[in-house]
């Protein structure tokens, strides 16, 4: 027994007390000190502390977030080591996203503003606490943008591409933009006259507007029109490029300048910019819709009268212009109406940020041939009967030599009988819908699931 108690001593190493309760029946010998908790066995006994997942503490609030990502975004434009059209191209980035918040996030915390909604989001912010915090934000983001964007016209200047004034260009450029205007941009205008005679014009949603003051000859009272700045692709677009020059003057500019042939006669005391969104939440009840695409339709046509969530303005507009439009628009002056320090519409800037200077741009990504497509010109189904099904890895692998490739077959493949295919989204000029469309012209049934809403 003693070898077997020193053995289980020096494997467990038993302390003293534990051998002096053996030796009483299992009760403290007289005298002995009580054991002491060790600092395992007193952790042991506290209760673990219990997480409130309802506390609004843990949770970042949806909207602030947001435009914390698009400034990570926004930060992309002054890195040095991003080639230069691809800083462009994400302060054109940053300025759509933020029509976008506006038009869905800023319109949606009006509605349930509008609504009497005050109940906390799960950050425990009220609508109203939301919308004031959001704005704070976005006016910071203005600024940054605006400093941005004359560090990136140095930049351009620098690389040879100039993003000038009309009225810094010489005589015979500005003769050359004159000329242009009368030919493709003046047949587009159309000038609408503010006063108590007509109704405030209707206002697009992200259009670029001219504010127009003039008076008669000999007048002293101001007339007020608007003129839509008319923006159309291949025709009218936002840098109108002079001659062949890499020089690029705004279409609001050459419009503003050449705008005695618009109002002749009359004398023009101002021109300003301005730009309204509107928001693009329409209230709709799906379960009740018998037509879901109908739905989606009627609320896209609604959205072209939806109320409007933002009024941006020349930073020096005239204060009395301000007010009146913010007036006419059923704003809050102090709240809805942002002014434009630099460029109005940075959006626009993709047309700069798409230039053909391959140096300024990030090297093309080239995707690699599949292995059993790359020597192959057969026809793909003989390939496949052959050989076996493909496995595909975008975007590392070409989808235009596997999966176009495949559509284009199968679309003129006497053998194919039809097609059946989910399309999520597609670009304007995709080649997949053109492969649909060419089987369905060659008599094969098409049948195509598509999203109509996320």
């Amino acid at each position: 027994m003693q070898k077997t108690s020193e053995s289980t001593q020096r494997r467990g190493s038993t302390p003293a007390s534990s051998k002096q309760r053996s030796s009483t029946g299992g009760k403290p010998a007289t005298g002995a000190p009580p054991p002491k908790k060790t600092p395992a066995r007193a952790a042991s006994t506290k209760q673990p502390k219990i997480t409130n997942l309802d506390d609004p503490r843990l949770y970042l609030n949806r909207e602030l977030t947001w435009l914390e990502f698009n400034r990570r975004v926004l930060h992309k434009a002054t890195d040095d080591a991003t080639p230069l059209l691809e800083r462009v191209k994400f302060l054109a980035i940053v300025s759509s996203n933020l029509d976008e918040f506006f038009m869905k996030r800023v319109g949606g915390l009006k509605q349930q503003i509008a609504a009497g909604i005050r109940t906390p989001s799960i950050d425990g912010r009220t609508p109203v606490e939301q919308l004031r915090e959001s704005l704070v934000v976005v006016r910071d983001i203005h600024k940054e943008q605006n400093r941005i964007y004359p560090q990136l016209l140095k930049l351009l200047a620098a690389q040879g591409i100039c993003l000038s004034r009309y009225t810094k260009l010489n005589k015979e450029e500005q003769q050359w933009l004159r000329d242009e205007f009368v030919a493709n941009i003046f047949p587009l205008l159309t000038p609408l006259a503010m006063d108590p005679g007509h109704p405030f014009p209707f206002i697009s949603n992200l259009a670029l507007n001219l504010l127009v003051s003039l008076r008669y000859p000999g007048g002293s009272a101001n007339h007020y029109a608007r003129v839509k700045v008319p923006m159309v692709k291949g025709i009218a677009p936002r840098f109108l490029r002079v001659g062949d020059s890499n020089t690029y003057v705004k279409l609001e500019d050459v419009v503003s300048n050449n705008l005695d042939l618009l109002f002749p006669g009359m004398a023009i005391t101002s021109c300003e910019l301005f730009r309204v969104t509107r928001n693009a939440i329409v209230e709709s009840e799906e379960e009740e819709a018998d037509d879901l695409l109908e739905m989606i339709e009627t609320e896209l046509r609604d959205r072209h009268f939806a109320p409007i969530v933002r009024l941006q303005v020349d930073k020096d507009m005239d204060p009395t212009h301000r007010g009146m439009l913010a007036a006419e628009l059923g704003l809050d002056e102090a709240a809805d109406v942002f002014g434009v320090e630099s460029l109005m519409a940075m959006r626009d800037l993709f047309a700069i940020a798409g230039l053909d200077f391959p140096e300024l741009h990030d090297p093309p990504h080239k995707p690699v041939e599949h292995t059993r497509l790359v020597h192959d010109a057969r026809n793909i189904f003989h390939i496949i009967r052959e050989r076996g099904a493909l496995l595909m890895q975008h975007p590392y692998e070409s989808f235009t030599t596997s999966v176009e490739r495949f559509l284009r077959t199968a679309s003129e493949d006497p053998k194919v009988l039809a097609i059946k295919m989910t399309l999520y989204r597609t670009s304007e000029d995709s080649s997949i819908v053109d492969s649909l469309v060419n089987a369905a012209r060659n008599g094969k049934q098409v049948a195509v699931l598509v999203e109509l809403k996320a």
